[in-house]
């Protein structure tokens, strides 16, 4: 399971708004420009937010973006559904009427316990969680080729995490 770069550049623009705000609101060029992240796409990606009462936008000269709630009251399970709709492994977890076999499918409780796993996390986590190991210098940020797909042995390559620690195989 992997999730979108919606979330992910999401999560980065509220950190970055967050830690650059000092009372004043972050235009969303300067987010962009730091977060390497196309101005069209955060601008897609910061709109469910402000629908969701978590950002505000303010227009003008001294405009931009800022929060609505202080970092530790911003639920990361919130955010996540903003941006991702509902937090679940399969739609079965949720709607098991939309599968024949629901009531006695080996592997529905399985993805129900992940889909409930996942869930807690993201209550119990909130924004001010994730701005403890914030480097505003960009420096820990997700980097898109940490999210593109692994090579495999099989096409002759290592695997990236074997190659992160120099081994060959």
């Amino acid at each position: 399971m992997k999730l979108s770069t919606r979330s992910r550049y999401g999560l980065r623009a509220l950190l970055d708004i967050a830690t650059h705000s000092r009372n004043e609101p972050v235009r969303l060029r300067e987010i962009a420009k730091r977060q390497e992240v196309s101005l069209s796409y955060l601008e897609h990606i910061v709109g469910p937010l402000i629908q969701g009462g978590i950002l505000r936008s303010t227009r003008g000269p001294s405009g931009g973006l800022s929060l609505l709630r202080r970092p530790e009251e911003v639920p990361l399970g919130e955010v996540m559904r903003l941006l991702e709709g509902p937090m679940t492994t399969t739609d079965c977890v949720l709607h098991p009427e939309l599968c024949a076999r629901a009531d006695y499918c080996a592997t529905r409780s399985l993805w129900s316990e992940l889909t409930d796993a996942m869930q807690a996390v993201l209550r119990e986590k909130t924004l001010a969680h994730l701005m403890q190991g914030y480097d505003t210098e960009g420096r820990g940020d997700c980097v898109p080729e940490a999210f593109g797909p692994m090579r495999t042995r099989a096409s002759g390559q290592a695997l990236r995490s074997e190659n992160a620690r120099g081994d060959r195989s």
